[in-house]
């Protein structure tokens, strides 16, 4: 693991880089409020280290920290749970509702990324996944809350990437936490306009009425920021732009699912190019200058992973 990538930002806020596969990929949030802290999101378990040396870098015990917080339970964001609870004495671990038996018994969570990544990828970017005690675990359900050293800190139900996702809202931090409801933004993809932020419809469970809706609930709570854990934070006057452009994807996906849906074998990779084609086409309107080789290389892996979500959606609609 090499030396922590973190930024201070302000409210009591430090972003770090979790180095999941590549630096500012996915992101941790350390949040600090009187002497109690919180981890928003663990990366895998490889992740741990980075995440521990950062909390000793702020001058801060492992005691100290309360909460363990993952929007959701896929391994970018909770792979490394158990391995950092094993560390954190005093923390509970607090998840959705149909995400808490992932944690306590991660078995079915092992096996379903198993079959999709195979074992070496598995142990090459994930590592262990260990089990939570019941009793450490909370299930936050929508409108529930936690204090954080009298911070307070609420979660909002927001399906259409999981349906174990939630979002948690921080007023004191001017934002929200927002795993992968918000979108991803790699920051090489920044340009005078801002942050370049598009929808993730990773598999099984992507619904894009749900996506819509949660996109705007989460603009609606009038806040600042949104802190992405792929990756930092956006906001301020952009945030509506942002909004408008999530939205326009997510139909642009769906359109271009629509076209391809009875390709037949060749229906996978023609919904890859597609996709593809439409962030290059929307990076040139952007203003990214980067060569679309490197486009490509940035994005390859969420095109493929977006795909397969797509796929199983449309396999999920009615004939006709």
């Amino acid at each position: 693991m090499n030396q922590p990538h973190f930024q201070d930002l302000d409210h009591g806020i430090t972003l770090i880089d979790a180095q999941v596969v590549r630096h500012g990929l996915a992101a941790s949030y350390l949040i600090v409020e009187n002497g109690r802290a919180a981890f928003v999101e663990t990366g895998t378990s490889h992740s741990v280290p980075v995440l521990l040396e950062v909390l000793e870098h702020k001058g801060l015990s492992r005691e100290q920290v309360d909460y363990v917080i993952p929007t959701h339970v896929h391994l970018d964001h909770a792979g490394g749970a158990g391995t950092l609870m094993a560390q954190l004495p005093n923390a509970r671990l607090v998840i959705h509702p149909r995400g808490a038996r992932h944690m306590i018994d991660p078995s079915r969570l092992i096996a379903g990324a198993t079959a999709v990544y195979g074992e070496a990828v598995m142990a090459r970017d994930f590592g262990t996944i260990l089990p939570i005690p019941e009793d450490r675990v909370i299930q936050a359900g929508d409108g529930d809350s936690v204090s954080l050293g009298g911070r307070e800190l609420v979660f909002l139900d927001t399906p259409g990437h999981a349906l174990h996702h939630f979002c948690v809202v921080d007023e004191k931090g001017r934002g929200i936490y927002t795993g992968d409801t918000f979108g991803i933004a790699y920051r090489e993809l920044d340009t005078e306009r801002g942050a370049f932020v598009y929808p993730t419809t990773t598999p099984v469970q992507f619904d894009p009425e749900a996506l819509h809706a949660s996109v705007d609930r989460l603009v609606a709570q009038g806040l600042d920021y949104m802190y992405l854990t792929h990756f930092g934070r956006v906001g301020g006057e952009s945030l509506g732009r942002l909004q408008t452009e999530q939205h326009e994807m997510i139909e642009e996906f769906l359109a271009l699912g629509r076209a391809h849906r009875r390709d037949g074998e060749g229906r996978h990779q023609a919904l890859c190019d597609g996709m593809m084609a439409l962030f290059v086409k929307r990076l040139a309107a952007h203003g990214c200058r980067l060569p679309e080789s490197r486009i490509r290389e940035l994005l390859t892996m969420d095109v493929e992973l977006n795909v397969q979500g797509l796929e199983v959606w449309l396999d999920k609609q009615p004939a006709g």
